[in-house]
């Protein structure tokens, strides 16, 4: 007993010898032997008076139990004692029931446990693993789980080392662009004002000698028109003398009548004229000059604005069966849609329009900026619409052709080409273009339409037309003879 260790010496005191477990309430019987109270009741069962010690099998009394109060206390500082001693070799590696050290692990129940905890009904049938083995098994788990988060996380930080840097880029570019424009338009200004000055200086040179020779003109007729006025009255007076005094030196007369006859005015030169000419037609042109470049700002700082933040990208857009028409004929390819002469019978979905004669791109867009391009091949009559649509489009119902449906879109009615705003809004073509550039950028939320034959612009959905949704492309055809043709 000496060479024994006492707190396991402690511990076997503290066990009751029926369940070998910790006592609960430890009771003393006759013979001096201590049990827990569940113990001796369950092994005296169906026994009314007299038993036996399950010890030493000594006869005893059932109601000369007595509550053994000091082992109870003894047993309360073992468990303590247990539980400190665990937790300094362990930690809080403990038991919470057992006061035992967890060394096994229950794969049922993903949970430590401790020696007693296996033995019991809740955890017996169950696979267990000695907790160190299922701590290292979960352990290359969750590392191999690591190094893929790493991973994950270095492809982040490149985006946003990447993206940073591109933006850096961009504001870079726009800051040059920025300098060029203000330095650009501060010398078309200067060059404006000096023309200004310029011209009006020579205008005011020209007034001043129009001025001159008008002012000219008057003085000299002034005086015609006194001396004509002084002569006439001398004629009127000597034409109511006398014959013989009248017929008095009448050639003098005759004379001076011939030479007070009226003399034209100074004419403005030609030269002068020319230059007054030469003024206006300067002026035309400035105003000419003037009026281009107003006229073709905008769409220059649109191709700017695309060349500096990234181009629109060419996209191989698709026909998406499953939402055509069944009116709607499309190529093996799925690049063209034209108005076939029956009706097929397709198979009823939700995606399909079974109203109007629609189809949508097999491809939708949430972000970025993308192009595509489409031929319109028609013959006798014309009545189509191309553009984009958001995903939730109506399919089952007749609805307008507006961005109030969420449609963006051109199209041809008859001999009139135009846009399907809400109301609609006219194009000024001749005709309609061929082939047509679909141009959407999902981040300013706007749609534009390109001639893609001379690059001319036909129509533009401002930016913020486009809601922020997944849009596809979007085609109507109502006439037989007509097709609409994705361009490769």
């Amino acid at each position: 007993m000496a060479a024994e260790n006492p707190m396991e010496s402690l511990q076997e005191e503290a066990t009751c010898p029926v369940c070998l477990e910790y006592f609960t309430e430890p009771v003393t019987l006759e013979c001096g032997h201590n049990f827990c109270r569940p113990c001796i009741s369950q092994c005296w069962e169906g026994s009314d008076t007299a038993a036996s010690c399950p010890q030493c099998r000594e006869t005893v009394q059932q109601r000369n139990l007595r509550p053994n109060r000091q082992l109870a206390n003894i047993l309360e500082l073992v468990q303590q004692l247990n539980l400190k001693a665990a937790k300094g070799a362990r930690g809080d590696g403990v038991c919470a029931e057992h006061q035992e050290a967890l060394k096994l692990f229950c794969e049922e129940d993903q949970s430590p446990i401790c020696v007693i905890c296996r033995e019991s009904r809740a955890h017996r049938a169950h696979r267990v693993v000695p907790i160190q083995e299922a701590a290292q098994e979960y352990k290359e788990r969750i590392q191999a789980h690591l190094k893929t988060l790493r991973e994950e996380r270095e492809k982040l930080l490149g985006l946003k080392v990447t993206g940073e840097r591109n933006c850096r880029e961009y504001l870079k570019q726009t800051q040059t662009e920025r300098q060029k424009i203000v330095s650009e338009f501060q010398q078309v200004q200067q060059f404006l004002e000096e023309q200004e000055r310029l011209l009006l200086a020579q205008l005011e040179k020209l007034d001043e000698e129009i001025v001159r020779i008008q002012n000219e003109n008057v003085s000299k007729l002034s005086e015609q028109i006194s001396r004509l006025s002084e002569l006439i009255s001398e004629m009127e007076g000597k034409c109511q003398k006398p014959a013989s005094e009248f017929l008095q030196d009448v050639r003098s007369t005759l004379s001076r009548c011939e030479k007070g006859k009226f003399q034209q005015p100074e004419e403005i030169s030609p030269e002068l004229e020319e230059r007054v000419s030469g003024f206006s037609q300067k002026t035309i042109v400035l105003m000419e000059i003037l009026g281009k470049f107003k006229d073709t700002l905008p769409s220059e700082l649109e191709r700017k604005r695309g060349g500096y933040f990234g181009a629109h990208r060419q996209v191989n857009v698709t026909l998406d069966p499953d939402t055509a028409h069944p009116k709607l004929v499309l190529s093996e390819d799925r690049k063209s849609v034209r108005w076939g002469d029956t009706q097929q019978r397709l198979p009823y979905t939700p995606e399909r329009f079974d109203t109007l004669r629609c189809v949508l791109g097999c491809e939708g867009f949430t972000s970025g900026r993308h192009c595509w391009e489409v031929e319109v091949e028609v013959g006798f009559g014309q009545c189509w619409a191309l553009g984009v649509a958001r995903e939730s489009v109506g399919r089952k119902k007749w609805i307008s052709l507006s961005p109030e449906e969420g449609i963006w879109a051109v199209g041809c009615w008859g001999d009139q080409f135009r846009a399907l705003t809400s109301p609609v809004t006219p194009l000024p073509l001749s005709r309609a273009p061929s082939r047509i550039r679909v141009c959407l950028d999902c981040d300013w939320g706007q749609v534009t339409f390109i001639d893609a034959g001379d690059e001319a612009p036909i129509f533009t959905f401002p930016p913020g037309s486009v809601p922020g949704e997944r849009i596809r492309p979007w085609f109507w055809v109502w006439e037989k003879d007509t097709q609409l043709r994705l361009c490769p």
